[in-house]
């Protein structure tokens, strides 16, 4: 969506936007009534609006791009453009400029200048947006593109001239002033802001705002001066419907100013004066095609007499042209139902599918390491079932209203299931967000079964792939300075091969083959916080972790991998014994917080019924006191957080195999050791367990056996009765 130029100062402005269904729309607004300009015919789905003309004068020729091909329509709506750019892929993201034409794919950038081609860029990753530089201070205009590898890509002509890392994968750019300038804003998928100053050969971050509040992905960004301050304030759009409006204090810095709440994903934002004359307004356009307005014009409160509210006559009208509105649309159905039962019921009806649209999103949330799953439907949903082949835990999300009930699985058999859920959603929900959490080293499909209110029934599939490195995330550089273990693979295989076997193994990774003879990547544990390098070309594999499991891990799915297309590869590894302890200490924190927050949540209860028995709280001491005062939050934090004490038991119970696994011994037998060391945790305690041999830990089982005056027999141990390790020294 954009608003065309106003004609007076004082004058409103033109809507236009353009949908899935291939058609541009261009209407005013007149008394609170939609006047339509002009609507155009339905063709391709339309991926990107912008707003062209000569430099210097109005920006009112609207362009569109839709498959390859990009049309230029007058404020009119005549078509005085076509233009096929020939690309192999879809256009995505376009930027005109006068008489420039900057238009990108997946991986592809072009520039045409009088449709004519002028450059050529083939990028690392995929790219998700792009917008263009013109100052004084710059020679000529400087391409930027937003690209999911969390870099912003600077171009001179057909080549890179330098990136910019920013914080999340970029989905959306905006100049910060449209006249001219150097600043670019950027929203990131996971949530955050910024602003980066872009030279000719380098960049700075003037600033950056998180999202501590756990809001949606941006999808949109503008920059307008609503406040009326005379600076440019920042409207953002999230795919949660949250709309925000930022603006500056006296340091220039940004400062949110005002928020509000729509149901459905923004899919646009514009700031003008559309509704009434000298009264600006945010207009927002979300997925399922409601255009909304947000006006700064002041609201007169209605009088209110005893229980009755007395209303203007404006309102009055407004509310008796919305009821006769809802009438005709009641109509409407009924005859459409009607018309409906009429031809399924004849000997000549054919059943018709009918066709909907999700927009869906899978993503890792980095703030609690879980994968955020949010769907949604330009229609009412009825009902998602989720279906899981591999361990994943479900967890609440406060925003979601639908009722979940779980089917008993049968995870034994073949094909079994480890997760059968059915969402029953309440009337009107369009968009439902949900949250599993993965076990690295567990992998498998998540499937969504979407059931929307229509008739016939009809349901759509969904795909999710849960990696075997699933909390994995890109990151630019590693710490050099940790104890790194490493594994080397070498075989017949090709650059291609190797580069779809990690893809398989890590997200994040670009699908398509690198350019170049070799590559390399880096990630981080977003639970733990390890990193891993990976290193790779053709016939070679290098992969660098401080944790020995991310190692185990991908060693088991790389060689599973290459036996499925017969390729012999020569492994080999060097395990560094100071990762583990290096690891574990890692973990302690997490853990420590976890076994206080445990043990507090089973005090509650208690400190409760003495409470009520005494009729106070003043005799506790002050640490039962406190956790009584925060017992409300102390239980949803645990609710949060289900089975997050036996995740990290798991992943030290792993840590533990794994160490030994290098060295060619099998202690799975010893596990219920460390599982007693764990239930007394102490951290030295558990770091002298697993700096221990394996003979060390039979002698120490063999003497904890005889002085309990247990008899094993050979090769047989009676775990249950074996001491602690550290009362046994």
């Amino acid at each position: 969506m954009r608003l065309l130029p106003a004609l007076g100062k004082k004058a409103t402005q033109k809507v236009a936007i353009a949908d899935h269904d291939g058609v541009i729309t261009c209407f005013g607004m007149k008394k609170g009534e939609a006047v339509p300009v002009f609507k155009t015919l339905p063709g391709p789905r339309i991926a990107r609006m912008d707003l062209g003309g000569a430099v210097g004068t109005p920006q009112e020729k609207i362009f569109v791009c839709s498959g390859s091909q990009v049309r230029g329509f007058t404020k009119k709506g005549k078509q005085f453009l076509t233009f096929e750019a020939n690309l192999t892929e879809s256009i995505n993201a376009m930027y005109v400029s006068g008489a420039d034409l900057f238009v990108c794919a997946s991986y592809i950038y072009n520039h045409y200048c009088d449709c004519k081609d002028q450059d050529y860029f083939l990028s690392g990753d995929k790219i998700n947006d792009i917008t263009c530089l013109s100052s004084e201070k710059l020679p000529h205009l400087i391409p930027v593109l937003a690209c999911q590898d969390r870099v912003l890509r600077v171009l001179q002509g057909s080549e890179l001239a330098y990136d910019i890392e920013v914080p999340g994968p970029p989905s959306v750019l905006e100049l910060y002033n449209k006249d001219g300038g150097e600043e670019v804003l950027y929203g990131t998928t996971d949530g955050k802001l910024g602003l980066v100053q872009i030279g000719d050969c380098a960049a700075a971050t003037k600033w950056e705002i998180e999202n501590e509040k756990k809001k949606g992905g941006i999808l949109c960004i503008e920059t307008y001066d609503i406040i009326g301050d005379g600076v440019n304030d920042i409207l953002v759009g999230r795919d949660d419907g949250t709309v925000e409006v930022y603006g500056f204090d006296s340091s220039n810095e940004p400062a949110l100013r005002f928020e509000h709440v729509l149901t459905e994903s923004v899919t646009s934002i514009q700031g003008g004066c559309v509704g009434k004359e000298s009264y600006d307004e945010v207009l927002t356009a979300t997925y399922t095609g409601w255009v909304t307005g947000l006006t700064t014009e002041p609201q007169r409160a209605e009088a209110v007499q005893g229980d009755e509210v007395r209303m203007s006559k404006e309102t009055q009208s407004k509310i008796e042209a919305l009821r006769a509105e809802l009438e005709q649309l009641q109509i409407k159905v009924l005859q459409g139902r009607e018309q409906y039962q009429q031809t399924s019921q004849s000997s000549t009806a054919v059943s018709a599918v009918p066709i909907f649209s999700i927009n869906d999103k899978f993503t890792l949330c980095q703030d609690d390491s879980s994968y955020s799953l949010t769907l949604e439907v330009q229609t009412a949903i009825d009902n998602l079932l989720l279906q899981s082949d591999v361990p994943i835990d479900l967890l609440d999300v406060d925003k979601n209203s639908a009722v979940v009930s779980f089917s008993e699985c049968d995870s034994e058999q073949p094909n079994g299931n480890f997760l059968l859920a059915t969402y029953r959603c309440q009337a009107n929900t369009t968009r439902l967000e949900l949250k599993v959490r993965s076990i690295e080293g567990q992998y498998g499909t998540l499937q969504a079964y979407i059931t929307p209110r229509l008739q016939p029934k009809t349901c759509q599939v969904r795909q999710y792939q849960i990696k075997p490195l699933s909390l994995h995330q890109r990151t630019h550089s590693i710490d050099p300075d940790r104890p790194m273990n490493r594994l080397s693979l070498v075989g017949q295989f090709s650059f291609a091969e190797i580069h779809s076997w990690v893809v398989f193994c890590l997200p994040e990774v670009p699908e398509k083959t690198p350019a170049g003879e070799s590559v390399s990547f880096y990630f981080h544990n977003a639970f733990l916080g390890t990193q891993l390098e990976a290193t790779y070309c053709k016939g070679e594999g290098h992969f660098k972790s401080d944790n020995i499991s991310t190692i185990s891990i991908l060693r088991d799915v790389l060689s599973k991998e290459a036996t499925k297309k017969k390729i012999n590869l020569n492994i080999s590894y060097d395990i560094n014994d100071n990762s583990v302890s290096h690891t574990l200490q890692m973990i302690h924190p997490k853990l420590e917080y976890q076994l206080l927050l445990a043990k507090k949540v089973q005090l509650i209860d208690a400190l409760k019924e003495l409470q009520v028995h005494e009729g106070n709280a003043d005799f506790l001491i002050p640490e039962y006191r406190s956790i009584l005062d925060e017992s409300d939050n102390l239980l949803e934090e645990y609710k949060k957080q289900p089975a997050h004490l036996e995740r990290l038991y798991g992943m030290i119970t792993d840590l533990f195999i794994d160490k030994f696994k290098f060295k060619g011994q099998n202690v799975k037998t010893k596990v219920s050791s460390l599982l007693e060391i764990l239930d007394s945790y102490d951290l030295n305690s558990l770091l002298h367990f697993f700096s221990w041999t394996v003979a060390q830990l039979v002698e120490l089982l063999q003497r904890s056996k005889t002085v309990l005056g247990l008899t094993p027999g050979p090769g047989s141990f009676y775990m249950e009765s074996v001491c602690r390790p550290r009362a046994c020294v």
